[in-house]
């Protein structure tokens, strides 16, 4: 142990959020130390970086001298390393309180929303730092401005984090300003109902600091409908409310579409919200506009990865990859890669996420697919300890739906189910023999990923 250096521990440090504030203890000069379930690229990052990470729990794992233990909201109490640091008296934290602390020690922005968060998040940290002011960010996306990494350790008063409405994560952040993209039926595993998610988010709200900034999307109705309890809270604790939509200026959308390098309406409201609050910090237009032509995207939000190449051909065919798992998300996507490839076949691959989510929303992922041309849908990946199997709600099922829609409907889009993704390649070269343009995007929050590994190998 290097002499005089604070011991923090983290439980399921593999996670996007766990590694970024882990690397944040790390730029602490803390010795930083954790476990995971298994290996993966962000653990092995962080090997390198200097953090001892051990694969699999157990409480020989924790440290003599360990100071602090921070664990991942999946992690469950009867996990041996948290019961071995309660037995020791350790202070023992989880991911969103651990953060939560270091929103009351900064000037906060929190970007919070159902979806687009990461990529909000994402821009403004971009425009912060192009203009000087040094933040600190923790992000749930690897960012090619920060070296494929989800973590800035800047020097300033600044900090812009993610704030996830996960288990109601956010509602431990204390942010001096808000940023909220839109709120939707998303988790409704634990909130049960879409009226407990509204209010979650107005909780979320009223934990922003006094005389705090709230920078609000105009065109989510489900957030619009809410801005008389939102003008109450705000009233309260006296709160500027800044609301923002893409109807409200043409010749400035136009601006932010003309230098935004990733496609879609979706993105385009996403950037006017940093835009939005930016302008709020007295940023200028043209040094905004700059930074927010030089952001390069995120990754898995319609990430290029590489060409495919089909048998007996010279034709080679984009893939992108995107972690879009919500009905929402998924016709965001579908759309901004239509307005990319607007003479090309678009093919997209899916693997539904957590068999619940499919189950609570499986209406919506019906009609989620009208802009693939062709859809290829694998079996759902399970989430450990957060999944039931409901077979009147597969990913087989989902296809039969899809096709009896399009069937009604007149829709020539293709659907075709498949048990199992590793003849992923083998399906495509057949549906792209009679295609002279095509994109793929291999789409879904599990492990979807390595497949697309496959296609490009």
């Amino acid at each position: 142990m290097v002499l005089g250096k604070r011991i923090v521990h983290f439980i399921g440090i593999g996670g996007i959020g766990m590694s970024a504030l882990a690397r944040y203890f790390l730029a602490k000069n803390w010795l930083v130390k954790g476990s995971d379930v298994s290996s993966s690229s962000l653990t092995q990052k962080l090997i390198k970086e200097g953090v001892k990470v051990k694969i699999g729990h157990k409480k020989g794992n924790l440290r003599p001298k360990t100071a602090l233990v921070i664990y991942n909201q999946a992690i469950p109490p009867s996990n041996p390393e948290i019961v071995e640091a309660r037995r020791r008296h350790l202070k023992i934290l989880s991911y969103p309180e651990a953060l939560g602390e270091l929103t009351r020690k900064y000037e906060t922005i929190a970007i919070a929303g159902a979806h687009g968060k990461s990529t909000t998040t994402s821009l403004i940290s971009v425009v912060l730092l192009k203009v000087g002011f040094d933040p600190t960010v923790v992000v749930g996306t690897l960012l090619k401005e920060f070296g494929d990494r989800n973590f800035r350790f800047g020097r300033s008063r600044w900090l812009v984090i993610e704030a996830d409405e996960f288990h109601a994560s956010f509602l431990n952040y204390s942010p001096t300003y808000a940023l909220i993209t839109n709120i939707d039926r998303e988790h409704l595993d634990y909130y049960k109902n879409f009226g407990n998610v509204k209010k979650s988010f107005l909780r979320f709200i009223a934990n922003v600091k006094r005389n705090g900034v709230l920078v609000l999307n105009r065109d989510n109705k489900e957030l619009f409908g809410l801005k008389n309890r939102i003008k109450k809270t705000a009233k309260c604790n006296f709160l500027k409310i800044i609301w923002y939509s893409l109807r409200d200026s043409k010749k400035l959308n136009s601006k932010i579409k003309a230098v935004l390098k990733i496609p879609g309406e979706h993105n385009l409201s996403n950037a006017l919200g940093a835009y939005t609050l930016a302008r709020h910090l007295g940023i200028e237009e043209k040094e905004i506009l700059k930074a927010l032509g030089s952001y390069r995207g995120t990754w898995r939000r319609m990430e290029y990865k590489g060409l495919l190449k089909i048998r007996n051909s010279k034709f080679r065919i984009p893939v992108y990859d995107d972690y879009a798992h919500h009905p929402t998300e998924i016709k965001a996507t579908l759309q901004g890669l239509r307005e990319k490839y607007p003479r090309s076949k678009l093919v997209c691959v899916f693997q539904p996420h957590q068999a619940e989510r499919l189950r609570l929303l499986f209406r919506d992922f019906v009609r989620a697919f009208d802009e693939a041309d062709i859809l290829v849908l694998c079996p759902a990946y399970r989430v450990a300890g957060r999944d039931k199997i409901h077979k009147a709600y597969s990913s087989e099922m989902l296809a039969k739906a899809i096709a009896i829609r399009n069937s009604k409907l007149g829709l020539e889009n293709s659907v075709v189910y498949l048990s199992s993704p590793k003849r992923l390649r083998q399906i495509l070269n057949s549906k792209f023999e009679t295609l002279n343009s095509a994109v793929i995007v291999m789409m879904g929050a599990g492990d979807i990923v390595n497949y697309t590994k496959l296609l490009l190998s």
